[in-house]
């Protein structure tokens, strides 16, 4: 049962109810279990049904973060009276803590309350956060600001009380904890509904990554367009309640799927058995690794199926990172009587050592995802704050800056359609196969140079059509192709992302992989913040206003997105090498199970590899 953070597995065939199997063929291979720890049945459990569950309720909670974050902005400088700079560090640095928390969700859910736990306890501190904010705005804004009807101008406030402040920052980091440890844990829950071992299901598993990130960005299509017009006239509070109700529709939708979702148990702590593989080798760092794979120490099948309910696969030896193969080297302490005996600290198993070496082989790519990331934090700061000093009038309707975030989702809607429709099928014929998924990668990263450039020439084009004070007559929908081009750069960088980690870290480890992206996007968003920091350092010596400064007319936005195309341009140089040198994870061994009804240490034949 689910209940004190894990699952226990209960005997195979028993009667059907609640998805449990009679026959084995009915069951899924994967070694998931139903919500009473039975193996699950195939028709009766996980697929597109909880599937579609899990991207309405991803759906429903971007759309309630997106009402927060996306003009978190413009809240910190109209309500909060921050200048330009302080409120897009600010903005920056919620984003990456948020994406920070990521981790915490991965290795909580991983190690200790399995992914369902996870998800619902997160959401429900996500819901909490929302509810204090809305309260505390309702009472913040009453006291401190006087919005004219239809405006929501810096003006119209006074200064926040430090009291006021507090309050405001607590509970937006609480949000920030709630969906950011939240995420990792829903993609891989979201993936789990579906059996790789099945040819059909693995294929309906690729494409639940590309539709997770439509439902990521669909969900925030009203948030970037409606909800940022009330919040640019000054309807914070009605917003931020309009955004809680959301959250709890999808808690309520995550719910309805309890009894039909696959589950898996959780494998142990992933920090401890890193520690202990460095702990192990440092200790043995003065012994010769031997030569052979087989002289490495690995438990038996029977010592796998008894410590982990025969859900653990042993992974095989590679030759990468040779002095942490010392951590598997048998010596005389570590001996009982001749035999090889397991002792944490000193001893650990090859599948350990394996598991460690495939986090370290995706350093390399994750540390060059993280400039990407930065250009694509801009999104949420320096692009809006360019939109401010547009003319976003259109007919009779004054535009959102926020709401041009809604090009991106198409972007990103359309890109994940017209590739996997268009530009792979073309690929296929032209190639005899698709892109690998660190090409992609490389793709995204060439697509965000560009999306930077055309930020930078648009700025250009704006200082030329500069009115007046913080203001130009060029308008607003000349950022479109920005936005579109960093919604197309996602799927080829994010969307991937997500799904190559996932595919190449063992089972126990995949919410990591998903955090791993997600904390792509926090370091991006830390490095942006620091970024500007050294830039407006450098730039308002002597006086002068700097690149970014409050009033944009006078200081150079487009410089500073051309610096961004230029890191973005090395890192990709970077990206090739590693891409190149990357060794893809080695083969699953999955331990034998010993014969029904016979003794798991009773010399039975051991089964297939």
């Amino acid at each position: 049962m689910i209940g004190d953070g894990h699952l226990q597995v209960q005997g195979k065939g028993q009667d059907e109810e609640h998805g449990c199997p009679t026959a084995a063929r009915a069951a899924t291979q994967d070694g998931s279990v139903d919500w009473s720890g039975r193996p699950c049945v195939r028709e009766r459990s996980g697929g597109w049904f909880a599937g579609f569950l899990m991207l309405a309720n991803q759906a429903l909670m971007t759309f309630s973060v997106n009402c927060v974050g996306t003009n978190l902005v413009t809240f910190m400088a109209v309500v909060m009276r921050l200048d330009n700079a302080d409120a897009a560090n600010q903005a920056n640095n919620w984003a990456g803590t948020t994406y920070i928390f990521s981790i915490v969700g991965a290795l909580v859910s991983d190690s200790y309350w399995g992914r369902y736990k996870a998800c619902t306890i997160f959401q429900l501190i996500f819901l909490a956060g929302l509810v204090e904010l809305s309260i505390a705005s309702h009472l913040f804004l009453a006291r401190s600001c006087d919005f004219q009807p239809g405006q929501g101008r810096q003006e119209h406030c006074k200064p926040p009380t430090r009291a006021q402040s507090l309050i405001f920052y607590i509970s937006i980091y609480q949000i920030a904890l709630g969906n950011g440890a939240y995420q990792p844990a829903a993609t891989t829950f979201g993936a789990d509904q579906f059996d790789e071992t099945d040819a059909g299901e693995r294929k309906s598993k690729s494409a639940f990554f590309g539709y997770f990130f439509v439902a990521n960005n669909l969900g925030g299509v009203l948030a970037v367009t409606a909800v940022a017009y009330m919040e640019d006239r000054g309807q914070w509070v009605l917003a931020f309640w309009i955004s809680t109700t959301a959250a709890l529709a999808g808690v309520i939708l995550f719910a309805l799927g309890t009894l039909r979702y696959r589950h898996f148990l959780s494998k142990g702590n992933t920090i401890v058995s890193v520690c202990q593989v460095v702990v192990a080798a440092i200790r043995k760092r003065h012994l010769k690794t031997p030569q052979q794979a087989q002289d490495l120490y690995e438990e038996d099948d029977a010592a796998v199926n008894k410590s982990n309910n025969g859900g653990r696969k042993m992974m095989m030896h590679t030759p990468d990172f040779r002095c942490l193969d010392k951590a598997a080297v048998v010596d005389h302490h570590n001996t009982d009587g001749g035999a090889p005996r397991r002792q944490p600290w000193s001893l650990c198993t090859v599948t350990q050592v394996e598991e460690f070496k495939c986090i370290l082989r995706l350093v390399p790519i994750w540390l060059c995802s993280i400039l990407f990331s930065t250009a694509y934090s801009q999104m949420s700061s320096v692009f809006i704050e360019q939109a401010q000093a547009m003319d976003a009038s259109l007919w009779k309707l004054q535009i959102p800056a926020a709401a041009m975030g809604v090009f991106e989702i198409i972007g990103v809607t359309a890109f994940v359609f017209i590739y996997t429709f268009c530009i792979a099928k073309i690929l296929c014929k032209v190639l005899s196969r698709e892109p690998t998924e660190l090409e992609r990668m490389g793709i995204g990263l060439v697509i965000s140079t560009l999306a930077m450039v055309t930020a930078a020439v648009v700025e250009q084009q704006r200082l030329k059509h500069m009115t007046g004070e913080a203001s130009s007559s060029l308008t607003i929908l000349w950022q479109i192709p920005q936005y579109v081009l960093i919604g197309a750069s996602e799927v080829f960088m994010y969307v991937t992302m997500t799904e190559f980690f996932n595919d190449q870290l063992p089972e126990g480890l995949r919410s990591l992989g998903s955090a791993m992206s997600v904390a792509s996007m926090s370091a991006g968003n830390f490095a942006s913040s620091l970024l500007v920091t050294v830039v407006m350092a450098i730039t308002t010596k002597g006086g002068k206003p700097g690149w970014i400064p409050q009033d944009l007319n006078h200081g150079h936005v487009d410089r500073f997105f051309f610096i961004i195309a230029a890191l973005n341009a090395m890192d990709l140089l970077a990206y090739v090498v590693f891409a190149k040198r990357y060794r893809p994870a080695p083969a699953m061994i999955k331990p034998a199970q010993p014969a029904a009804g016979a003794d798991e240490n009773d010399g039975s034949p051991v089964g297939d590899i």
